[in-house]
């Protein structure tokens, strides 16, 4: 069997302790779809993205976030919390499986600045196994540099999920990029994003022909997908539509791109643009 199925919730949240609320969406959500797999939350769900929520791990929320999974059988990506870590505050999601074991840690790679200031950059990729495939989690921003996607594609991922807290205009902006990320990768894209008070909601799964299968409203939203992943490999063998093949072409072109060998050329050429500040008014 290679179908598994993933709910996304797009939920109205707060700044502040949101796990009862959160608790009872998940329990809902099962019980009214039981033949779902996964439920997916978005960015800094369970308390915001005020940091002085930022705990150590294992976390209260994330004990909480266990014992939910194991009782109602159902893997979890419960959005992503501030984690301190030391002196260090990171943007981190975590992954539980149905048995209610932590399976993975991520730390977002690209937190969103100047804006996110003070969060620390996550160094480690992460994908990890479910029985029918193989999935890569990543996080809001992170979106916007193609080279996460393409290295959790290396690493076998067929679906790749990306926990989202976007209140802005640029929201269109980032639905472009995640149907282009999936037509690139063939593979499913889940971008699962807040609404109401922190976000704009229009959360969007993409499959790996690049299609839409579905982009929600501004609203709360239960978005249950069933996803194949022989159809991610069938279209990796043959192409999108039987035609371009980007997957392999990639891994086959002898091309080394020598701005990944060595940062110095981009940062000479990019110097000029200055500081990565918040822009001030513009007098001029």
């Amino acid at each position: 069997m290679s179908h598994f199925s993933i709910a996304g919730l797009q939920l109205d949240l707060s700044t502040g302790d949101n796990l009862d609320v959160i608790a009872k969406e998940i329990i809902k959500t099962k019980k009214r779809f039981p033949w779902l797999n996964m439920i997916v939350l978005s960015e800094l769900s369970s308390y915001g993205p005020e940091k002085k929520y930022a705990s150590s791990v294992p976390s209260k929320a994330e004990q909480f976030y266990s014992q939910l999974a194991k009782q109602h059988d159902v893997w979890l990506i419960p959005g992503s919390m501030y984690e301190q870590a030391g002196t260090e505050i990171f943007n981190t999601t975590t992954v539980i499986n149905n048995n209610g074991d932590i399976v993975e840690r991520y730390r977002k790679i690209y937190p969103f600045y100047p804006y996110e200031e003070g969060v620390s950059c996550g160094q480690d990729f992460v994908v990890f196994d479910v029985p029918q495939g193989r999935i890569g989690v990543a996080i809001c921003y992170d979106l916007w540099f193609p080279e996460v996607a393409r290295q959790l594609t290396s690493m076998g991922a067929e679906v790749l999920i990306y926990p989202t807290l976007t209140g802005t205009i640029d929201r269109p902006i980032e639905l472009a990029m995640a149907q282009a990320t999936a037509a690139t990768n063939q593979s499913y894209v889940f971008a699962i994003n807040t609404a109401g008070q922190l976000g704009n909601g229009q959360s969007i799964v993409v499959g790996p022909e690049g299609n839409i299968i579905y982009q929600a409203g501004v609203g709360f939203e239960i978005i249950p997908i069933e996803i194949d992943f022989n159809l991610v490999r069938r279209n990796r063998e043959r192409g999108l539509h039987n035609l371009g093949q980007p997957l392999k072409s990639f891994s086959q072109n002898q091309i080394t791109f020598s701005v990944y060998a060595d940062k110095a050329p981009i940062e000479a050429v990019l110097e000029e643009l200055g500081p990565l500040d918040i822009p001030k008014i513009n007098n001029k």
